[in-house]
């Protein structure tokens, strides 16, 4: 009889301990600016400056020719 009502005490626990807990979850989203510096002369090394000259340079000559080519006068 003392293990029966003992039984019948332990079950109850056992089965209310197993109770998925409700927990409450938030999505937050939060939208940030931000800001960006532009890219300066420094970052960039003398050889990318020079190649940047020459081309400048060089597509101002192709300019050139291709107008000399258009012009039939």
């Amino acid at each position: 009889m003392k293990r029966l009502f003992i039984a019948l005490a332990i079950i109850p626990l056992a089965f209310g301990s197993c109770r998925e807990q409700k927990t409450e979850t938030r999505e937050v989203i939060r939208e940030v600016e931000v800001e960006v510096e532009p890219e300066t002369r420094e970052n960039e090394g003398i050889l990318e400056r020079a190649a940047k000259e020459v081309d400048k340079e060089v597509n101002e000559e192709i300019d050139k020719k291709i107008e000399d080519i258009g012009n039939d006068d």
